[in-house]
Order: structure tokens, then sequence, then C-alpha cells
């Protein structure tokens, strides 16, 4: 079973939403553009994929054009490798500063399958997963992370390209037919769908269901504890 993290293990999609919404919109005012940044931005831009190619993705729907940079780009910096690294800067503050509690149905769900469970896997976009799943006390429940600094290591491209998540099947040992993808952003959905796993579950947090199966998921539900048997 392959997990994505942030709003499907823990409320932090919340805390990458404001941090993004706080960078952006920041970004724009500075630029005079008139048309602001929205929540439908997130979820059609930015949301589950890398951090750099969400600022690409979005600097692009409004046609505006700025240097690559380099990841060591100071979060100052008019960059798109800048401007990930301010929203990064935004979000470490808050979950310093607030931590994270995980999803009560979520910690349901992996309560359930600490015995006798298929080997379970966080794969995620994001380079602070480590520092998220230990902040939510969640870290001894995977026997394997799959982030954004493993995935540019291995040189695989983020999602919605399968290849993490098929990184992760094969880590673990489990045949992609047999795995279980469960997301909540569209572009995680559409890896799962792309990567031919045996069941892609979409968790809808705001998303909508519609959108979610018409990405790719099998199966959508409000919260993992509606999969936790009665």
């Amino acid at each position: 079973m392959l997990f994505d993290l942030d709003g499907v293990l823990t409320p932090t999609a919340e805390v990458h939403m404001r941090a993004w919404e706080r960078m952006f919109s920041e970004f724009l005012a500075g630029r005079g553009v008139a048309e602001p940044y929205t929540d439908n931005d997130y979820f059609d831009y930015v949301d589950g994929k890398p951090r750099y190619e969400g600022v690409r993705s979005f600097l692009k729907s409004r046609g505006i054009d700025l240097p690559e940079g380099t990841p060591d780009d100071s979060p100052e910096a008019e960059t798109v490798c800048g401007l990930g690294n301010r929203k990064n800067d935004l979000f470490a503050a808050v979950l310093a500063t607030d931590g994270v509690q995980p999803y009560a149905g979520s910690l349901e769900l992996l309560d359930e399958l600490r015995d006798g469970a298929p080997a379970l896997a966080v794969v995620s976009s994001s380079k602070n997963a480590a520092a998220v799943l230990d902040a939510a006390g969640l870290a001894d429940r995977f026997s394997l992370v799959v982030d954004g600094t493993v995935a540019a290591a291995e040189g695989l491209p983020g999602k919605p390209a399968p290849d993490t998540f098929e990184f992760a099947a094969r880590r673990l040992g489990a045949p992609v037919n047999r795995s279980i993808v469960i997301e909540d952003a569209i572009s995680g959905v559409q890896a799962g769908c792309a990567g031919g796993f045996g069941l892609v579950i979409g968790v809808d947090r705001g998303v909508g269901p519609e959108r979610l199966h018409a990405a790719g998921a099998d199966l959508v539900v409000a919260d993992l504890a509606e999969l936790v048997k009665e």
C-alpha cells in the first residue's frame, strides 16, 4: 500500500495551500498582476507536484516566464527555484511552530494495518516528508519513504508520472498490479492510473469526487476510516 502524505495521512496539505497562496499572492501583487491566485489554482497547477514543477505550472498558466535558477537560490530570488524555496520557508515555519496531527481516520486505518499488514510506503513529492512524519508520530509506521529528495537522487520524474510509485513498489518487492495507491491530488491519482496499479483510491479533501474519478481513481472516499473493517 503506497500512501501519499500531505492530505492523505496528515492535514499538511492545508499548510501547503496557505503557504502557496501567500507566496504566489505576494509575488503577483509585486508584479502588478490583476488576476489573483485562488484555491482552484492550487488544485489545477500545484497540488501533488514537486515544488519547482508546481511553480513552473502555475507561472505558465499566467503567461509569466522566469529564469529557472538553481535549488541553491535565495528565497528572495525571482526565479522558479527562488519562489519554490520561498514557499518552502513559509511551510517549514508553520510546521515548526504548530506541528501536525495525523487525520484520525488515517491513523485508524494504520492501526488496523499494523499487524499482518501488506508492506506500507509513503510516496510524496515533498522534500519535507521525513520531518512531517516525525512531527506526526508516524515515522515508524512505514518501511519505506520515497520523497522529493529520493526522487531527485534517483532521477525519477514526479507525479503525474508513475515513476515514484513504481520505484516504491519495486523496493517493497511488490508487483504494481497487486499494489494500492492512495492519493488526494489529481496528479497523484493520474500517476497511479498511468502506472497500472491494482487499485487507485482517491481521498476527497476538497478536489471533488467527480474530478478524482475522472483522473482515474477506482474508489473515492472522504476519509480513510471508510476503509476500516466494521
